[in-house]
């Protein structure tokens, strides 16, 4: 298969992917609730001479290959959205009162761009390209419903790979940057905090037991796990995002709600910090004689890169754009720390991640990924669609 070749197919898609990537864009859903799109997705492909099937409680899977025989890699590209209304000013925004804020909407097109190519090529491909189109990975729970469903196996995978475009970046559009092996995105867990007290009014707090006070007392002492139990080298972001109690400024509330992130790069840091999380917020309650409890929802470990696979797909990517689109080094950004739930399929088979710059500041794409203004660069779509096929196609072939 020869790189240009390739590049000249996925551009003459160009014109569908756009009408694609709008359709889902003002189509949006959100989580595992994704009729319009799954619907959408598996006519697509049944239209290619697909057979899609469902995986999980939305998840879809399609095969390329398997004419020839080979191993399996794996391709994801996510479909969900976020329940956040749309301030963009485009010309097919979404008024739903959801937004494809991350991408997921040009995963998704470039994901039905490469299931063309591939069959297009179909007999050229040494092994099986299975395709995973993901739910719910906002909510870190799509990739794990989809790996007990059986997602790795029957064709069992050797080899996965995700790309997940990159608004505001300050690259050419279009760009890929490889993970180097290691790390890329931290594990995250959601929890919530629930401080029960006494309410009374406000005039009489001797005579209740007051969880605001419980609970301010608790959110700064949970910043000092970074600050005095760990040590430097060890990573990790506490962040509580919302507190909510009370109704009235001149009434103590009986209970007091805060809702919380937490982000590592090591294992044995997470367990910690989420056990000291639960004694800080039951001590700290007691000691004002209230209590506390913490509830931990979903989440997803850390994502790790492949080292022999991080170092193919730099070649692959390097032969199919140039070596001034492609390029390594996405591991532990200093300031950026999104999760990502491909990590669940990374502890299981080897596994890469990649970024794609999708729209540069300097060009009017100012905003970043989970913004209500956030803009992406349509242009990249053909680019990316070339990218997952001959990754996939490429792997294969030296496999």
């Amino acid at each position: 298969m020869i790189p240009k070749t390739l590049l000249q197919e996925a551009a003459a898609l160009q014109k569908t992917l756009v009408s694609h990537r709008r359709y889902l864009h003002t189509h949006p859903e959100i989580g595992f609730d994704l009729k319009d799109t799954l619907s959408f997705v598996k006519k697509e492909l049944i239209g290619m001479g697909y057979d899609p099937t469902e995986c999980g409680k939305a998840g879809l899977i399609a095969l390329a290959g398997g004419k020839q025989k080979g191993p399996v890699f794996l391709i994801r590209g996510d479909m969900d959205a976020l329940p956040m209304q749309e301030q963009a000013e485009i010309d097919f925004p979404s008024s739903n009162g959801r937004m494809h804020a991350c991408g997921h909407d040009f995963h998704t097109s470039m994901m039905l761009g490469a299931a063309k190519l591939l069959k297009q090529h179909e007999d050229e491909i040494h092994g099986t390209v299975k395709l995973m189109f993901q739910p719910a990975e906002e909510i870190f729970e799509g990739a794990k419903d989809m790996l007990q469903a059986g997602l790795l196996e029957n064709p069992k995978v050797n080899a996965a790979l995700m790309i997940h475009v990159i608004a505001a970046m300050p690259l050419s559009p279009g760009t890929i940057v490889v993970s180097e092996p290691g790390i890329s995105a931290p594990a995250a867990d959601y929890f919530e905090i629930t401080v029960q007290g006494k309410g009374c009014h406000g005039s009489m707090p001797g005579t209740g037991i007051d969880p605001v006070n419980a609970a301010a007392h608790i959110l700064i002492s949970l910043q000092e796990i970074q600050t005095r139990e760990l040590s430097a080298g060890d990573r990790a972001v506490l962040t509580i995002g919302t507190i909510q109690g009370g109704t009235a400024a001149n009434v103590i509330p009986d209970t007091v709600v805060m809702g919380g992130t937490l982000r590592t790069y090591d294992e044995e840091i997470r367990r910690y910090i989420k056990e000291r999380i639960t004694q800080i917020a039951e001590g700290i309650a007691c000691a004002f004689r209230a209590t506390a409890s913490v509830a931990f929802g979903s989440g997803c470990p850390a994502l790790t890169n492949d080292q022999e696979l991080c170092g193919c797909i730099q070649t692959y990517t390097e032969e199919l754009l140039g070596q001034d689109k492609a390029f390594s080094g996405l591991q532990k950004p200093s300031k950026a720390s999104g999760s990502e739930d491909f990590a669940y399929v990374s502890q299981k088979v080897p596994s890469v991640m990649l970024a794609m710059a999708a729209g540069q500041p300097e060009k009017g794409y100012c905003y970043p990924q989970h913004h209500p203004m956030v803009r992406f660069d349509e242009n990249i779509l053909a680019e990316g669609s070339a990218v997952y096929a001959y990754t996939a196609m490429r792997w294969l072939q030296d496999h």
